[in-house]
């Protein structure tokens, strides 16, 4: 159970620091200088997307409550 919560907290810090370096280099990577597809960045991308729109969201929502 404690390698889980190891993994978990790997992730998180992980996509904390690294969700804009993928969200805005991997467009760039692949059209600006044309790398190949990659269903495992791809995935990833979205999955940076989700986080960004999340954090967008709760920034808004929390700003209006306060």
């Amino acid at each position: 159970m404690q390698i889980l919560k190891e993994i978990y907290g790997v992730g998180i810090l992980f996509f904390y620091y690294m969700k804009y370096l993928i969200l805005f280099g991997w467009p760039l990577l692949r059209f600006g200088l044309d790398y190949k597809d990659n269903i495992i960045i791809d995935v990833l991308w979205v999955y940076c997307l989700l986080l960004m729109i999340k954090d967008i969201i709760y920034a808004l929502v929390l700003k209006k409550s306060s």
